[in-house]
């Protein structure tokens, strides 16, 4: 059952992603006269970009070199540069239907329509090609978001805690040891007392991560009391044997379904992904049975990949949890969607006693490029109250 809904899935995803790139390309084909080289290009150029991705996925699972490698940077691209040309495309199309209805069509449009269409082509596919450059240079420069927040517990023998939050690296082919490296070296610029991650550290399959061996970049992490992370539902997707595996090896404590107790002053607690329960035969824990035991007056942050049931940690007293997972969206206009599926699609929110933080990510899911918003590290000072 669990197979055929994933098969059934994925066989939606694919019918989609087959007719918008259909429509691309009837009418990315209608803006160049029929026998033009512009319009040959544009075709061929088309078919293989819509068909890089989906190639290099599967050749990677047997395979990992350059040209694997390869078709899934042009696929992630595309797949870019399929959104923003659809939604242009989609606008003229609004625009033409509005004006034939309303016989408003202006005469340098009428008087050479050839000409116009053609002009047309050239703008949409430039200003295509502006948006994802622009989006693919803004995931080279993560910025630093900085927060103060009270906590009313006492933390034991700290008056402060320096916590250090990244989330959805998503390493592969994409996110690579380069990328990996500028992430590390901005952490540890900040010099935090622990680093938190809440899940989708790894994209999908782990061979790319294995062959390049990004873990060791990971693996210069530094704080004081170490790195602590959560699985994501991508860690699932790729094979969560080998996934874990890999961030153990690395030096990342992964908290499944778990609390830990650190410097017996404060407790990280950890979910596994609500995906566990598609992927394997076993189901996370609720919140209330990993929390039961802990001493409720000690403070409490847990790492929760994605953001669902948010009240949840209000009700177990829990004093910050931090989730990712939305990416705020990744392009525009997706963020418009994650707003209306998350209470919280990305940023800070405070409820009760309980503080929450959804960060937009620092990596990316599909094509390296980010045109809403920053990549983000998340830098927490938490102060205690010893009263």
């Amino acid at each position: 059952m669990r197979k055929t809904g994933f098969i059934l899935f994925f066989v939606i995803i694919l019918l989609i992603y087959a007719s918008i790139n259909y429509y691309i390309i009837i009418r990315g084909l209608n803006l160049f006269s029929p026998g033009s080289s512009i319009r040959t290009a544009l075709l061929i150029i088309i078919l293989m970009a819509a068909t890089a991705f989906p190639a290099g996925r599967l050749l990677e699972r047997t395979m990992v070199n350059r040209f694997t490698a390869s078709l899934i940077w042009i696929g992630t691209f595309w797949l870019a540069f399929m959104v923003y040309l659809f939604l242009q495309f989609l606008m003229l199309d609004l625009f033409s239907g509005v004006s034939h209805l309303f016989g408003f069509i202006p005469d340098f449009i009428s008087s050479n329509p050839d000409k116009t269409k053609e002009i047309t082509g050239i703008i949409v596919i430039s200003i295509t090609i502006c948006v994802v450059v622009a989006g693919h240079i803004n995931t080279w420069f993560p910025v630093v978001r900085k927060y103060e927040l009270m906590i009313n517990k006492p933390g034991g023998k700290l008056d402060k805690l320096h916590v250090v939050v990244f989330s959805d690296v998503h390493l592969g082919t994409t996110i690579e040891k380069r990328h990996t490296r500028i992430i590390v070296d901005k952490v540890n610029g900040l010099e935090p007392d622990i680093i938190l991650i809440p899940g989708d550290i790894i994209d999908e399959d782990i061979a790319p991560v294995l062959k390049t061996n990004v873990g060791e970049v990971l693996k210069q992490l530094q704080s004081k009391y170490g790195v602590y992370a959560v699985t994501g539902n991508h860690e699932y997707i790729g094979g969560i044997k080998k996934a874990k595996k890999y961030l153990k090896e690395h030096k990342i404590s992964l908290l499944n379904d778990r609390a830990e107790l650190i410097d017996n002053s404060f407790y990280v607690v950890g979910r596994e992904d609500m995906t566990i329960s598609q992927f394997t035969n076993m189901k996370r824990k609720v919140l209330n049975e990993i929390v039961k035991d802990l001493d409720k007056s000690k403070p409490i942050i847990l790492l929760d990949h994605q953001p669902f049931r948010l009240e949840q940690a209000e009700e177990n007293g829990v004093d910050l949890q931090l989730s990712g997972h939305t990416h705020h969206g990744q392009l525009w206009p997706f963020n418009f969607i994650t707003r209306i599926i998350f209470k919280l699609s990305w940023g800070y929110k405070r409820k009760g006693g309980t503080h929450y933080y959804v960060s937009s990510g620092v990596g990316g899911w599909g094509p390296p490029i980010r045109t809403v918003n920053r990549p983000e590290i998340v830098s927490i000072n938490l102060i205690f109250n010893q009263k």
